[in-house]
């Protein structure tokens, strides 16, 4: 089962290396990791993207509060949450097939931030299947290149009554 962890780190040299050998040194794979700094310049939150059974996550979690620069460790798996992530694809684009890119852009709500003779680069954010759904739509026209950020989610708000 694919798990969406959240850490609160001090943001010090050398916590994202501490964090990245504590996986690969029990063997769990990190699919996606991004970090960046919150409100507080002192304290960054890494989000990491893992699988394994409730067991190993377990396991992750107990290891990763052990690391003395972790402040708070958070698995979002089973809870409302929102989770994004960014892509920026190029695509072949001749005068003959720009409409229907562009057509395409606009129906996923992206936007193209790059035009050249050849190629269109598009921007596009939003959850993981969107991004496929728009690659597949995108392949025929030729990809050139396709660059993602790792996994962000932050937890919903509460409802209110």
């Amino acid at each position: 089962m694919r798990h969406t962890i959240s850490v609160l780190v001090a943001n010090e040299f050398g916590v994202l290396s501490r964090i990245s050998g504590l996986f690969s040194g029990r063997g769990f794979n990190i699919e996606s990791l991004s970090v960046a700094e919150t409100l507080d310049p002192e304290i960054s939150r890494m989000t990491i993207v893992t699988r394994g059974d409730d067991k190993v996550i377990e396991q992750i979690n107990k290891q990763l509060n052990k690391l003395i620069n972790v402040i708070k460790v958070h698995d979002f798996t089973g809870e409302e949450h929102i989770e994004r992530e960014l892509a920026l694809i190029k695509v072949s684009s001749n005068p003959e097939i720009r409409a229907e890119i562009l057509s395409i852009v606009d129906i996923f709500r992206a936007k193209v931030v790059d035009v050249s003779p050849r190629s269109y680069t598009v921007e596009i954010t939003g959850d993981e299947e969107k991004i496929g759904a728009i690659t597949e739509l995108l392949r025929p026209f030729g990809i050139k290149e396709i660059v993602r950020t790792g996994r962000i989610a932050m937890a919903r708000s509460p409802k209110q009554k």
